[in-house]
């Protein structure tokens, strides 16, 4: 069974300052125009969402397998949030403007996570030093080639930069072969995950706030928000009650399900969380909004179990038939509201029926 290793202080500190990157990416997503929210904020929401998850990906997996909390270490961490406070000031949808900040602030970043996995693998053996080794030798590829893009002008320079990012993504992936012999420790990496999720279901929290302090307290608003923290509660009941009690924390695995099936998670609560602000304001079309939100919905359903279903043990283990059930009642209230108009607080109150519902089934 894997070791218990506890998160540091340094850690939680990390954690914090992405919290206002996950705001300003979310904030992407409130950007309203004649009923729709055009393609290009849509586009822009997940090219500025995706380095921020990595970014904390990278240095979070690091810690995981390799470490401690001696000086070098914390060290590397605070010139990471350097680095990460600069990445933060230059998330925008003006791309252009703050290219050169952004590029400073994501590839300082993941250049200090490859120096760390080069520092460790010298006092490593095996397997761990085989890891660390390919980890910090290979994702240098990344970083040059998203370094090429200062070279060039206009939507090439984009497209080079984050095809490396694209590369330095998928890198653990193609070298699943060398992790999956050091494994993750699932009970850190869960943990740590967990506490992002916690940043996430803020903005849910802090778009509920939006909505009372937008309309100065009506009962209407006040109906909405409560609705609206109903959904945000069972989110955390469903979630966080897997976490602790179904899922089985001393599985050895490269922890890749839990990696990059939280990037959807993460992605679906950025969006419940606009979802909540822009249905009360009314500022999108019918369709465009009840598409939204229910897509939303499905998103976190479907990689929330896919990662429990992977680390739950057997005996607690989702039937085919709960999942039937879950894309019925879905489906029935997205069919229901697509051909019949329904306000706005009956729609966040069906979305509150569907994640109470899974809460109580995913935990029983």
């Amino acid at each position: 069974m894997n070791v218990v290793k506890k998160v540091t202080w340094l850690e939680l500190f990390y954690d914090l300052l992405f919290v206002a990157a996950v705001s300003k990416s979310t904030h992407v997503l409130l950007h309203a125009d004649h009923g729709t929210i055009h393609l290009e904020y849509l586009v822009k929401f997940v090219l500025i969402f995706i380095p921020i998850w990595w970014a904390w990906v990278g240095q979070t997996l690091f810690n995981n397998r390799y470490g401690e909390d001696v000086f070098a270490h914390r060290i590397y961490m605070i010139l990471q949030l350097f680095f990460v406070l600069i990445m933060t000031f230059s998330l925008s949808t003006d791309f252009d403007r703050y290219y050169v900040p952004f590029f400073i602030g994501y590839i300082g970043s993941r250049v200090l996570t490859a120096l760390q996995y080069l520092a460790v693998q010298k006092g490593e053996t095996s397997h761990r030093a085989a890891t660390a080794r390919y980890l910090g030798s290979r994702f240098w590829i990344g970083i040059v080639i998203s370094s090429a893009s200062l070279f060039f002008d206009s939507w090439v320079r984009y497209l080079i930069l984050y095809a490396g990012i694209a590369v330095d993504v998928l890198l653990p992936v193609i070298g699943r072969r060398i992790l999956v012999h050091t494994p993750i420790n699932t009970h850190h990496l869960l943990e740590r995950f967990a506490l992002f999720t916690l940043i996430l279901l803020g903005e849910s929290v802090v778009s509920t706030l939006a909505v009372l302090q937008s309309s100065n307290g009506s009962w209407s608003s006040v109906v909405f928000a409560a609705l609206a923290f109903v959904v945000v509660i069972a989110i955390w009941w469903q979630y966080f009650e897997n976490i602790e009690r179904k899922v089985d924390k001393g599985l050895q695995t490269a922890g890749q399900t839990i990696i990059y099936g939280h990037l959807f998670v993460y992605l679906s609560l950025s969006t419940v969380a606009a979802s909540i602000q822009l249905l009360f304001m009314e500022q999108l079309s019918y369709r465009f909004i009840l598409g939204m939100v229910f897509l939303s919905v499905l998103l976190y359903f479907a990689s929330t179990t896919a990662i429990f279903h992977r680390y739950r043990h057997k005996h607690l283990q989702l039937k085919p038939a709960h999942l039937f059930l879950f894309l019925g009642v879905w489906g029935a209230f997205l069919l229901f509201d697509w051909f019949v108009v329904v306000p706005s607080y009956i729609i966040l109150g069906e979305v509150a029926v569907f994640f109470m519902l899974y809460a109580r089934i995913a935990t029983r």
